[in-house]
């Protein structure tokens, strides 16, 4: 990227131009047994359950590219207080990544097609996403953190979710994911607005990640299993379960993507800004819930919390 493609952006928040919460980078250590596993986890079905599954195994590769690309971008970002948080961001993702990894592990031990999902996602990010010009993989990491933004604000919201299943270290995991989620949702935005504020260029951003979320993750999902048990094709509560979780993940009411679809085609909109949608008030209960020293959830799993000072 030229330095001449730089302009001056003014953040659209008072936050984003220093005021806002930091973003502290937590090492964690799950310990994921493989006896512990809910494959039902997610409202006690199987596909959509799957879908998570699915998600978790490609979304390592997409946390792997927003890393890379917000490390290349960094050295282009002007604003010192928006150059430190890009480091917050990739030390989030990093752990992100390295912590779903181990997960997956687990997964693989229970007959999911870990190893051929992470053959192809290879192939998907190294022969297409990694091949694209720097401009629009800076616009595609804009737009896959809008996608996750808007899963974690549907994830606070519906918090009674995590607790359908009695596994703690799942829901430990998908927790902390969110609330990460959700505090770093804005710093891809103002690192691309920043770098170039292209419309059209952020919409073809948004396309891709579109077609990964509702396209790529949703066709691993729903072979997860098939892969696993060949012989829920002829069962009919498998496809009772189907329609169930058809409704979990599309509803338009409380489904994850039905309900969401409005805020997800927010970033439609010239003027969008991710913290038009204000979890403020989430973070901070989920804090308070999550990381409190003596009861929080994430407090057995925390190593170790820092914040990344200020570069030069």
């Amino acid at each position: 990227m030229s330095s001449a493609t730089i302009h001056q952006y003014v953040p659209k928040t008072a936050q984003a131009a220093g005021d806002r919460p930091e973003v502290p980078i937590r090492h964690m250590d799950f310990k994921f047994e493989a006896k512990e596993l809910d494959d039902t986890f997610f409202r006690n079905t199987e596909l959509a359950s799957a879908y998570f599954e699915a998600l978790s195994i490609f979304l390592t590769y997409g946390e792997d590219l927003v890393i890379d690309t917000a490390r290349y971008h960094r050295q282009f970002v002007k604003d010192p207080e928006l150059k430190r948080l890009v480091t917050a961001l990739i030390g989030q993702e990093a752990i992100h990544s390295k912590m779903h990894n181990e997960f997956n592990d687990v997964l693989a031990k229970h007959r999911y097609p870990v190893n051929f999902y992470r053959f192809l996602a290879d192939r998907v990010f190294e022969l297409g996403f990694k091949k694209l010009s720097n401009r629009m993989q800076l616009s595609l990491m804009a737009g896959i953190e809008h996608f996750t933004a808007v899963l974690a604000e549907y994830m606070m919201k519906h918090e009674d979710i995590f607790y359908e299943s009695q596994d703690e270290k799942q829901r430990a995991l998908w927790m902390w994911h969110m609330l990460e989620e959700s505090e770093h949702k804005d710093i891809a935005y103002d690192v691309f607005q920043e770098l170039s504020g292209d419309y059209a260029l952020r919409m073809r951003g948004f396309a891709l990640a579109a077609f990964t979320i509702f396209f790529l993750v949703p066709l691993g999902g729903s072979l997860i299993p098939v892969f696993r048990k060949p012989s829920n094709l002829l069962r009919p509560s498998y496809w009772k379960d189907v329609r169930r979780s058809l409704a979990v993940l599309a509803g338009p009411k409380e489904g994850v993507f039905g309900s969401t679809i409005k805020h997800t085609l927010d970033y439609l909109r010239r003027d969008f800004h991710p913290n038009d949608h204000d979890t403020s008030a989430y973070l901070e209960y989920y804090k308070e819930k999550l990381l409190h020293p003596e009861t929080g959830l994430l407090t057995p799993y925390m190593t170790k919390e820092f914040v990344p000072g200020k570069r030069a």
